[in-house]
């Protein structure tokens, strides 16, 4: 079968990232009968060169027309790029955030996983990670607090500001219907966290989730506050599977477990919404100051690429297929310069694109 797939190399070492999971892809589709069709888009500072804006409207239909999208990175040097010194709505991240919404992503999925052979950098005792850890966080993207009504003015002689948290049912719905699909890929546990002993919003939350688990008999939930979420990460990351929040929760907390995994190079992620459609994409940004020098880790845009065989083609296999070979490469001690440590081989990033793509 043949997929489409919108490509947004971006900026820095996007194109560095992009070009090795392709590589990885294409092996994928040799050995189980795929094809993928590859169609570049335009976003970011790359796109304010060529059309002085981050994100066309025919990029966006492009990425629309799409089975999947696949994105690198996109920004530059914040004191350095002329990219910055023009308005918010014009500079590279903007072209993200419209991307996200033309899309209608409301899901963002963060896996925190523990390598067996990154152990060592993780910051956590080793009574903690045991055996290691592996769940997700799956954080409500478009609503909340984010995106609530917000002002600043002056309030009998006091300057005042306000942000309004809102969600309605719909909203939590169909992210907690997210979460346990996906939960029942893997080990069928969700836990939903929220602030339910202080905010209504909250206690809506937990209400509507518990009748979207009546639809999932065979997946467990339980609930758990945020604050007390936020200690258990550090406390006993294995006792999570499934982590299901709104949007500033899951902001913080997605957060807080990037560090415990060892290197935000190994981080995908993946931003869903109602259809099949998702936008694939490392955790890490655009790392201008090693681009071009093939210094960059290629993993966390593999493991995203692995994200949109599971997500969007529903390709199961073919994607445990990668996520093992990244492991296999990583247990025969091959590193980049992020994840280097002492007995290790250093490779670049076409070199661990290659050795990844030839143990699938």
């Amino acid at each position: 079968m043949n997929y489409n797939i919108a490509v947004i190399s971006g900026d820095g070492i996007g194109p560095e990232i992009i070009r090795e999971a392709r590589k990885v892809l294409d092996t994928v589709g040799a050995k189980f009968g795929h094809s993928f069709s590859y169609t570049e888009v335009l976003m970011g500072g790359v796109s304010i060169d060529a059309t002085g804006v981050p994100l066309t409207d025919e990029a966006l239909q492009t990425a629309k027309n799409s089975d999947a999208v696949l994105l690198g990175a996109v920004g530059g040097d914040v004191g350095k790029s002329s990219w910055y010194n023009v308005a918010p709505h014009l500079r590279p991240e903007a072209g993200l955030l419209a991307l996200r919404k033309g899309l209608e992503l409301f899901a963002n999925i963060r896996p925190a996983v523990l390598f067996d052979e990154l152990k060592g950098a993780c910051p956590l005792r080793e009574d903690i990670i045991g055996e290691g850890f592996d769940f997700i966080v799956v954080r409500e993207l478009t609503g909340g607090l984010y995106f609530g009504d917000r002002w600043t003015k002056e309030v009998d002689g006091l300057r005042t500001a306000s942000d309004t948290l809102i969600y309605n049912e719909k909203e939590i719905a169909r992210i907690a219907k997210t979460a346990f699909e996906i939960a029942r890929k893997r080990r069928k546990k969700v836990c939903s966290v929220d602030k339910a002993n202080v905010l209504d919003s909250s206690r809506l939350w937990r209400q509507v989730t518990k009748e979207v688990a009546e639809e999932y008999p065979d997946v467990e939930l339980t609930d758990m506050l945020v604050d007390n979420c936020a200690m258990q990460i550090v406390k006993n990351p294995t006792q999570f599977d499934v982590i299901l929040t709104e949007n500033m929760f899951g902001d913080i907390l997605s957060d807080e477990a990037s560090m415990i995994t060892g290197s935000i190079g190994m981080l995908a992620s993946a931003s869903l919404g109602e259809t099949k459609l998702g936008l694939y994409e490392p955790s890490h940004g655009s790392a201008p100051d090693i681009a071009g020098q093939n210094k960059a880790n290629p993993i966390a845009t593999i493991l995203s690429a692995a994200m949109m065989l599971r997500y969007s083609f529903n390709l199961d296999k073919e994607a445990d297929k990668v996520e093992a070979a990244v492991r296999e490469v990583l247990k025969k001690g091959y590193r980049t310069v992020d994840i280097m440590s002492p007995g290790k081989t250093l490779v670049g990033c076409d070199r661990m694109g290659d050795l990844i793509a030839a143990e699938i």
